[in-house]
């Protein structure tokens, strides 16, 4: 059964699956499609065209789907979508911005948790079992990994990819890529730390494969040389592990970008 409190107001064009909960005061716009057992606490607004998978959580004062924040967007510029998929957890005054170009999609996975604050920009791409939290600060055009943990106040520079199960301490500003399974902290640049061990058993690596990536760090960040020089030479190894060469793809990949930013490859 669908409940909608009687101060919300929902277009007639948007679509609600069984056991959605409209709490009071929301709004939801046209085209807006929300899956089952999605719950909207109070004074959440879902602006037109987003698609919601089921058994999601947006706690109060959310705003999902408004227009995003650029000098020369006019009211009138047809704009693109923004999806998020199931069991996502988007508590108190979360903003997700869909994507500036018309048929392209701002993308949330599944089983996130965004906490207070958060801002996700347009165009930004987040997989599953993220945990960003209190006021972290997305810019558009970013990619963030399955199981990437940013703490307290993040801020991420646009265009950035975080590898997977990386770990960014408090206050850190990421203006460059960070490849997988690291930890970083510190603000442009920040610095790499270390190998985020908590994050890999969150993965559920094995213990010979957490010795692995354990290894290439130390060869990548800590025997000397260029980062870029020691991850080419790496590359040549024989039967790399699958994680060690996602780290160093990472990296060389980055490296074609003045700015160690992959992504700018395609700003235009």
């Amino acid at each position: 059964m669908i409940q909608v409190h009687p101060s919300a107001v929902v277009s007639k064009e948007a679509c609600l699956a069984d056991g959605v909960v409209i709490g009071p005061n929301c709004v939801i716009d046209s085209g807006v499609s929300i899956g089952a057992g999605t719950v909207l606490d109070a004074n959440v607004v879902i602006s037109k065209d987003v698609e919601i998978g089921q058994g999601n959580h947006f706690f109060p004062n959310c705003v999902i789907g408004g227009r995003p924040q650029l000098l020369n967007l006019k009211a009138d510029d047809e704009i693109g979508g923004l999806v998020i998929g199931d069991n996502n957890t988007i508590r108190e005054q979360v903003t997700v911005h869909p994507s500036i170009y018309r048929g392209q999609f701002t993308r949330i996975g599944n089983n996130n948790l965004l906490m207070i604050g958060v801002h996700i920009g347009h165009d930004c791409i987040l997989e599953d079992n993220i945990v960003l939290s209190n006021y972290v600060q997305i810019s558009g055009h970013c990619k963030i990994e399955t199981g990437v943990w940013l703490s307290g106040v993040v801020l991420l520079h646009q265009f950035i990819t975080v590898g997977k199960w990386c770990y960014a301490a408090g206050l850190a500003g990421i203006n460059k890529d960070v490849p997988p399974f690291l930890i970083v902290s510190g603000h442009y640049p920040p610095k790499v730390r270390g190998v985020n061990k908590r994050g890999l058993t969150r993965a559920g690596l094995s213990e010979q494969q957490q010795q692995k990536i354990m290894e290439a760090y130390r060869k990548l960040y800590r025997q000397g040389g260029a980062l870029l020089e020691n991850a080419k030479a790496m590359e040549q190894e024989d039967g790399l592990d699958e994680n060690v060469r996602a780290m160093l793809e990472s990296i060389i990949r980055s490296s074609e970008q003045r700015f160690s930013r992959y992504l700018e490859k395609f700003r235009h």
